[in-house]
């Protein structure tokens, strides 16, 4: 995608993502991912291809960069972040995992993790997703049983 295309200013997001989740012994998880051997922890998330919608970027990139496949639950909101010299807009979803795969696209550069939502708080702390994990596990909670 061209710089230009990805610091659009019309308000249209340009980037998508998730918050994954599922039920383990009747507790909820969620899945965080980071690129292997660096501190910082984040969701699947990437750039709106042209032609492509939110909802069908934020499953893409979920199966690229986690190795997940499931169903949309609905969106949580949005948040800002500096990429590129420019600040991107990223709309987040909820993403109910019905699939996890041993081996994908990225799994040699990123590393995903299941967590209970409270250590997700935690590691998500400086994260500009944080604001969004509490409405991502309460929609979670009334979806997934």
């Amino acid at each position: 995608m061209a710089f230009e295309e990805a610091a659009s200013t019309d308000g249209r997001p340009q980037q998508a993502g998730s918050f994954p989740v599922r039920r383990t012994d009747g507790m909820l998880e969620v899945c965080l991912i980071r690129k292997r051997e660096k501190d910082g922890w984040g969701i699947p998330k990437g750039i709106i291809d042209p032609g492509n919608s939110a909802e069908a970027t934020a499953m893409i990139e979920a199966y690229e960069e986690a190795g997940i496949e499931g169903r949309l639950l609905g969106r949580v909101g949005t948040y800002r972040f500096e990429k590129w010299g420019t600040r991107l807009l990223v709309v987040v979803y909820v993403l109910h995992v019905l699939e996890e795969h041993d081996d994908w696209q990225e799994a040699r550069i990123r590393e995903r993790q299941w967590m209970p939502f409270d250590q997700a708080a935690s590691l998500l702390e400086n994260h500009p997703s944080r604001p969004l994990l509490d409405p991502a596990m309460r929609l979670a909670a009334d979806h997934i049983s």
